[in-house]
């Protein structure tokens, strides 16, 4: 699996156009490396779903020094996967990137605490130790704190926190920023050291921007505006691609364990219960899709955009400068995606899930 740096980009349907028995070379850049928060597009390629659109999809790992979005806007990828907001700010910098399936429908994002900080809201965080990566992804944290009367500036300590919970759980932070498919499961997989067990979630309380109000959109396919202003083919691609996508992760909805063990045979570095966790938790944030899944819910994304323009982070700057025009989303494609989809008979909302129950292992093994 080769990295973003090393790859060029597709040439839309030309070599279909010459040969109509060939499949069309498609890129998509991850945001991080093989998880099973990726597992969707995984599956698409181990069940062959790509393949049947027509498609010879190659899956481009993403990493600490990769930017999907710039990876996209440079013509080095086809599509790519990334959050809305720091997708939206790159677009604002004049990356030329459009919003074309938001897969996640809910935030993964929670804030942390053992049980005796008695931090169970927002309002909570006042005088404390407050953990948090930056790089754009304390935007929920901050617009929850500031949601709540306080001075994120002032009301409480901010410390710079490693994408781990080891500060949480040495006890140098009240609360840590994690995500629920992956830092949270890191806590449930430690020993508690008065007890010799591991941790349970009666442990720990944790601050859901989901029920705080002050959630905002995460894993979304991206795709280049200009081609779908201009070229045909890629129009047709797109859809195809979303289809066949989402197709994939209903397949992923119905088959945790196959799709955790096709994540791990990628080469995931995470071991297999604790993957086995991270997709039930993910199939959460997709599942149910009441309006169909990667359709982008207006009041979802108007929130979003409101908590991007308004927010302010430690140094009182905030995501976006401005609203984004109308090329930024639109459900053009995955609404075509979703008609393919239901032609074929998949279940395209899940409306009858139900999460399965993980049993995590010592350090996720």
């Amino acid at each position: 699996m080769g990295l973003a740096a090393c790859s060029t980009t597709s040439s839309g349907g030309d070599t279909a156009a010459t040969d109509p028995g060939a499949l069309t070379d498609v890129k998509l850049q991850l945001q991080w490396f093989t998880q099973a928060q990726f597992a969707g597009y995984f599956a698409a390629l181990d069940q062959g779903y790509y393949k049947d659109a027509g498609l010879d999809v190659t899956i481009l790992e993403g990493g600490v020094d990769i930017v999907p979005q710039t990876v996209l806007a440079q013509n080095k990828a086809d599509y790519a996967i990334a959050w809305v907001p720091k997708a939206l700010a790159s677009r604002e910098a004049g990356a030329g990137i459009t919003d074309v399936a938001q897969v996640f429908q809910r935030s993964g994002t929670l804030q942390v605490s053992f049980k005796d900080k008695n931090i169970t809201t927002a309002a909570d965080l006042k005088g404390k130790k407050v953990g948090n990566w930056g790089f754009g992804n304390e935007y929920e944290l901050f617009a929850g704190m500031t949601k709540a009367g306080l001075n994120p500036g002032k009301d409480v300590k901010l410390v710079q926190q490693q994408f781990d919970m080891n500060a949480l759980l040495k006890g140098d932070i009240d609360a840590a920023q994690a995500m629920i498919y992956n830092e949270y499961a890191q806590v449930l997989e430690a020993k508690n050291p008065k007890t010799g067990k591991l941790y349970t979630a009666d442990d720990f309380n944790a601050i859901n921007w989901n029920d705080e109000g002050t959630a905002m959109l995460q894993d979304a396919i991206w795709a280049n505006t200009e081609k779908l202003k201009s070229d045909s083919a890629y129009q047709d691609q797109t859809v195809k691609f979303i289809a066949a996508s989402l197709k994939g992760w209903a397949y992923c909805r119905d088959n945790v364990e196959k799709c955790r063990d096709i994540v791990v045979a990628k080469g995931s570095k995470l071991g297999a219960s604790h993957q086995l966790w991270q997709m039930n938790e993910i199939n959460k944030l997709i599942w149910p899709a009441t309006n169909g899944a990667g359709t982008i819910d207006t009041a979802a994304w108007d929130q979003t955009v409101k908590i991007a323009q308004d927010t302010k982070n430690a140094e009182g700057k905030t995501v976006l400068t401005k609203a984004p025009d109308a090329d930024a989303y639109t459900n053009d494609y995955v609404t075509k995606a979703l008609a393919e989809l239901k032609a074929d008979g998949v279940d395209t909302t899940g409306s009858s899930y139900k999460p399965e129950t993980v049993t995590l292992e010592a350090g996720g093994a």
